[in-house]
C-alpha cells in the first residue's frame, strides 16, 4: 500500500514533553511507507532499467537492492514572523532520504546489475523529506526522543524484505542505509562524541588536536558506530576504575550513547569553508611575517588582518565577513586572491610558497566539488593523493609555525 499518510512524529513514543505542546512538535511519514512511495515514483525508471539491461521483467521478481542516503540537519531560525500559532521552539530539524541506486542480483549474470542510478544525488529534488520537527538540534534529549521511532523502523527494515508491485508484478526489495548526509555537529550528536571544540578533533579517527598538528599525512578511518557503542559502555561503567582524564583518553571522547549509525563525511561546502578559514589565517601570518616573531601582540595581529581585508577589498572587491561563508570562501580561494596577498608579502620565497599552496589546493578542489570525480575530472583524481601529500608537506615545513602543537 502506498497512500502516504502524514502521522504524528511522536507515534511510537510514550513519554510527555514539558516545554512545547506535544502535538505540535513533529510530523513525519512512516519510513517504510515513504520508501514505498519513493520507489513507486521510480517505477518507470526501474522498468526501463530492466529493459536496458536486457532482462526479462517477468523473471526478475526478487534480488533487488536499494541504496538509501540518509540526511539530517538543523534548519536554523524558522520562527513565525508575525502570527499567533502555538509556542514552539524556533529551530527545526529535518530528516530526509534519497534513493541513490537500485541494483539487481541475477542468477546468470555474475554479480549485480545496476537498474537505476540517481542522476542528481545532491539536488534537493531527489531528497525526500521523512520528518520535520520543531526542536533545536542541540537539544539532545528531545532530538533523540523524536528520532527514536525512525531508528527503530530503520532497524526493522534492515533485516526484512519489502514486497512491492512494480510493473504489475510483486517484487522483493531489500534496503541498505548509509547515513552520509550529516554535518559534523550532527555526526557528533548522533554518535555520542564530544562537541566540536573537543581535543578529539576528528569524527573519523581518534587523533587529538596536537597529534593531528604533528602528523598531516598518515591518517585512516578508525571510528565506527559499533566501537562508539562499546566505548560508551566503558565510559559508563569505568571497568578499570580510572580517573576522569584516563577514562576520557581510553574512550577517545565518546561520552554519550550513540543512537544512530552515521558515516561521517565532509560535504564540499564545508570543505571549502574549512580550508578558506585556514588560508585566511595563513595569509595574515604571512603579511606580518609571523614566522620571524616570537609572540606577536594582539594589536600587531589585528593590523595584519586589517591590511589583508583592505587589500582583498581593493583588489577583489571582497568585503570582510563576520563568519566564513561559502561565497567568501570561493572568492578567497583563487590564484587571483593569492596574487593580491603576495603583493603584501615581503620576501619572494614566501610568495612562491603561497602561490604553490594555492596551486595545489586548486588542483585538488574539483575532486571534492564533482558529483562523480572519475567522470568529471579523472586527471585531478589521479593526482589527488600526490597533491594532498605535497600540500601537507608544504604546510608542515614552510608553514610549520601554524602547527607547532
Amino acid at each position: 500500500c502506498c497512500n502516504v499518510g502524514i502521522i504524528n512524529g511522536l507515534s511510537g513514543w510514550s513519554s510527555s514533553l514539558d516545554d512545547a505542546p506535544a502535538d505540535t512538535i513533529t510530523r513525519r511519514f512512516r519510513y517504510d511507507v515513504a520508501l514505498v512511495s519513493a520507489l513507486k515514483d521510480l517505477e518507470e525508471d526501474i522498468m526501463e532499467g530492466l529493459r536496458d539491461s536486457e532482462l526479462d521483467d517477468s523473471v526478475c521478481t526478487s534480488g533487488f537492492s536499494v541504496m538509501i542516503k540518509e540526511s539530517c540537519d538543523g534548519m536554523g531560525d524558522v520562527s513565525e514572523k508575525h502570527g499567533g500559532g502555538p509556542a514552539v521552539p524556533e529551530k527545526a530539524v529535518r530528516f530526509s532520504f534519497t534513493i541513490m541506486s537500485v541494483t539487481l542480483v541475477t542468477d546468470d549474470k555474475e554479480g549485480e546489475v545496476t537498474i537505476f542510478t540517481e542522476p542528481k544525488p545532491n539536488s534537493e529534488l531527489s531528497c525526500k523529506p521523512l520528518s520535520l520537527t520543531f526542536v533545536d538540534e542541540s537539544d539532545h534529549e528531545t532530538l533523540t526522543a523524536v528520532l527514536a521511532p525512525i531508528v527503530a523502523e530503520r532497524n526493522a527494515m534492515k533485516e526484512s524484505r519489502l514486497i512491492l508491485s512494480i510493473g504489475g508484478l510483486p517484487r522483493s526489495f531489500r534496503f541498505h542505509f548509509r547515513g552520509t548526509g550529516y554535518d559534523e555537529k550532527m555526526v557528533r550528536e548522533m554518535e555520542g562524541l564530544e562537541a566540536s571544540g573537543s581535543t578529539y578533533v576528528c569524527t573519523l579517527c581518534d587523533t587529538t588536536r596536537s597529534e593531528a598538528s604533528k602528523n598531516m599525512v598518515l591518517h585512516s578511518i578508525t571510528r565506527s558506530h559499533e566501537e562508539n557503542l562499546e566505548r560508551y559502555e566503558i565510559w559508563r561503567k569505568n571497568p578499570y576504575s580510572e580517573s576522569v582524564d584516563e577514562l576520557r583518553d581510553r574512550v577517545k571522547g565518546v561520552s554519550a550513547k550513540p543512537f544512530m549509525e552515521t558515516q561521517p563525511t565532509l560535504d564540499a561546502l564545508h570543505c571549502d569553508i574549512g580550508n578558506a578559514t585556514e588560508f585566511y589565517k595563513i595569509f595574515q601570518g604571512e603579511i606580518g611575517e609571523v614566522y620571524t616573531k616570537v609572540n606577536p601582540s594582539r594589536e600587531e595581529r589585528r593590523s595584519w588582518r586589517a591590511a589583508l581585508d583592505k587589500q582583498l577589498r581593493k583588489k577583489l572587491r571582497l568585503k570582510p565577513v563576520m563568519r566564513m561563508n561559502g561565497n567568501y570562501a570561493r572568492k578567497l580561494m583563487t590564484q587571483e586572491a593569492a596574487e593580491a596577498v603576495c603583493e603584501l608579502v615581503p620576501t619572494e620565497e614566501r610568495r612562491e610558497a603561497l602561490r604553490e599552496l594555492m596551486r595545489l589546493y586548486l588542483q585538488m578542489k574539483p575532486v571534492w566539488r564533482a558529483t562523480c570525480p572519475a567522470k568529471e575530472c579523472p586527471d585531478q583524481l589521479c593526482r589527488y593523493s600526490f597533491n594532498s601529500q605535497r600540500f601537507a608537506d608544504l604546510l608542515s615545513s614552510t608553514f610549520k609555525y601554524r602547527y607547532n602543537g
